[in-house]
């Protein structure tokens, strides 16, 4: 197999980050010899996958922390899950069933000023229910049912509605658990569909995704230590598999089957992004349409510092590999 170093503008990526590429050109090929590199429809799948990654998260944040959202917050300079600093422009407000807290509504406002910490503008609001879980259940809580819709939400002049739903499937024998967790990994099944209306008259995009989540490192104590104790994401380290499929804003349908994806949240490869987490293995069975498959892959490592920690992944398209950068 033949490797090319190139640069593509396609963007290709899973829960939490953007995989893109950069224009397409490959050296010292004729037109009729270029590889089919077809990039729209793949564009527009990285991003419902990021805004439905980020959407995960922000509620995982809520939820973990009592109606904290650090990460999103545009002047928590520790990014600490535990603490967060007043006067922040995403507002959150519980909502109660008598003294049980059963929701969280995060409201972004209504005028373009409010940028997270991920450099994202948002406005509008998620609603975060959580009235199918047991009584003063966490993100971390087996049995833990969280159902996400949204009010007017924007994020970078893109209008996304969504729905959601987030369903903790570990076993019901850890609930009263204090310590951190031995022989097994905590587990989450999230099922969605958004629709996406692009900024800048770029069209409608619609997406839809059954997936499940892996918090590989749940027997470390430094990540989680039982169910009394918010989860830090900031050591965790995430697994995804599962299927997406939609259409993109020329109506052409798409497909993509996600394997053993790894996020390691301990991966930082740019400083001036500390919340720029990419993924360190796994692949991506991508097929646009009637195209031919593309087959993304982000390393065979599984654990960073195992794996490199790095924006570098490759692309195979009819047997040519490409050596791409994430950004």
């Amino acid at each position: 197999m033949k490797t090319t170093k190139i640069s593509l503008s396609l963007a290709v990526i899973m829960f939490a980050g953007a995989l893109a590429f950069t224009s397409c050109k490959k050296k010292d090929k004729t037109a009729a010899q270029e590889p089919d590199s077809e990039q729209s429809s793949a564009s527009d799948n990285a991003l419902a996958e990021n805004s439905s990654n980020d959407i995960v998260s922000m509620g995982s944040q809520v939820s973990e922390n009592s109606g904290t959202l650090t990460t999103f917050r545009s002047n928590d300079a520790t990014a600490n899950n535990e603490l967060m600093l007043a006067g922040s422009c995403a507002t959150i407000a519980a909502g109660l069933t008598g003294t049980v807290v059963t929701s969280y509504t995060v409201d972004f406002g209504t005028v373009a000023t409010c940028t997270g910490q991920d450099g994202r503008i948002r406005t509008g609001k998620l609603i975060y229910d959580f009235t199918g879980s047991p009584a003063n259940a966490r993100y971390r809580t087996p049995g833990f049912k969280m159902a996400v819709s949204s009010v007017n939400y924007v994020v970078d002049g893109n209008a996304i509605s969504v729905t959601k739903t987030v369903t903790n499937t570990s076993p019901l024998s850890i609930a009263t658990q204090t310590a951190y967790a031995i022989g097994y990994n905590l587990t989450w099944n999230i099922s969605a569909s958004l629709s996406i209306v692009k900024a800048n008259n770029g069209g409608t995009i619609t997406w839809a995704c059954n997936r499940t989540k892996e918090l590989l490192n749940s027997n470390d104590p430094n990540c989680y230590k039982g169910q009394f104790i918010a989860i830090d994401w900031k050591k965790a380290i995430i697994k995804l598999n599962g299927s997406a499929s939609g259409t993109n804003n020329k109506g052409e349908s798409y497909t993509a089957v996600a394997t053993n994806l790894v996020r390691d949240f301990n991966c930082v490869p740019d400083l001036t992004r500390p919340h720029k987490h990419p993924f360190t293995s796994g692949t991506i069975d991508y097929t646009p349409g009637a195209r031919a498959l593309r087959h993304i892959d982000y390393g065979s490592g599984t654990v960073y510092p195992n794996a490199a920690c790095d924006f570098n992944a490759t692309v195979t398209i009819n047997g040519q590999t490409y050596a791409i950068t994430l950004p």
